[in-house]
Formats: C-alpha cells, sequence, structure tokens
C-alpha cells in the first residue's frame, strides 16, 4: 500500500516539522513530567493542566527534542489527549502502546496479537495509526512510546500528590 504509507510518512513530517501544543505551563497549577531515552537521546518534556473538579485535561503543552519519531508522536499524543478525561487519556496510553506491542508481537511470532486486542476496542487513535509503521523497526517503538510513557508518569504522579 504505498499510497497509505506516503500519506502516514506525510502526517509524521507534519507533526515533526510543525508539532502542535509547543510551549509551557507554570508549575503549579499544571504539572511537568519529563522523558528521556538514553539509547538515542531522544527527550520529551510535558505539562499538564488538569481541571481538578472534573478530571479534564484542559491543557497539555509539550517540549523537547529528538527523532521525527518521538517528536511527531509526542505532538500526536498531545492533540489526542487535549480536552479529554483522564480515564480516557489512560485509555488513549494502553490502546496506543497495545497497538505498538500488537504488531511487535506479529513481527517476533510470539502471538497474533489477539490478546492484546481487548485495548484497542473502541479507541479512536486517528492520526496515531500513521505510526504503526514504527514496529517494522523494534528499536524505533521506544522513540514513539517515549511521550506515552511520559503522560502517565505525569498522571500517576498527580495522582499521587491528590492522593
Amino acid at each position: 500500500m504505498p499510497g497509505l504509507e506516503d500519506l502516514y510518512r506525510e502526517i509524521i513530517l507534519d507533526h515533526y516539522r510543525s508539532p502542535r501544543n509547543r510551549g509551557e505551563l507554570s508549575v503549579p497549577p499544571a504539572t511537568k513530567a519529563e522523558g528521556f531515552n538514553p539509547l538515542c537521546g531522544d527527550e520529551v518534556v510535558l505539562c499538564l493542566d488538569i481541571d481538578p473538579d472534573s478530571d479534564v485535561v484542559r491543557d497539555v503543552k509539550i517540549d523537547g527534542q529528538g527523532c521525527s519519531i518521538s517528536q511527531a508522536s509526542t505532538s500526536m499524543m498531545s492533540s489526542a489527549v487535549k480536552g479529554k478525561p483522564i480515564d480516557e487519556a489512560r485509555k488513549l496510553i494502553r490502546a496506543f502502546k497495545a497497538l505498538m506491542s500488537i504488531h511487535e508481537s506479529k513481527l517476533e511470532r510470539e502471538s497474533d496479537g489477539s490478546d492484546l486486542t481487548a485495548e484497542l476496542e473502541g479507541a479512536r487513535l486517528g492520526d496515531l495509526e500513521a505510526l504503526q509503521g514504527v514496529v517494522k523497526f523494534p528499536v524505533r517503538i521506544k522513540c514513539a512510546t517515549l511521550a506515552w510513557n511520559t503522560l502517565q508518569q505525569g498522571l500517576d504522579e498527580r495522582e499521587s500528590v491528590d492522593a
């Protein structure tokens, strides 16, 4: 499917060249999380403003540097979770990681991916599906998931402060 691969490549390059939600938020009230991949040097800085009454991600700002995959994934993640309740953001984290894992397990012939399909049920990944080709290059999966791991860390840290 060369046409689809070209479209996916364009989506990734668009998010890399023109990242959405670039900037910073005041900490506090925002929660700041930082992710780093020592293998390749990718860095992600994430600021989350979450409404304490509704648990909705009111705003998200990103910064960092790294390869096109990590930075495009960060941009796509910020667009995907902005305006969503925390529960839905966590569901997107699980769905995106499942997308990466399903394709990885199929490539490594560990399973047919059916064990991870439940995580994808009802998830609307939109532009994020453009990153599914990354699994053909296993070393790049960490690049694609860095932003999502950083988001999870930020949500977990916020939860532990509120507890």
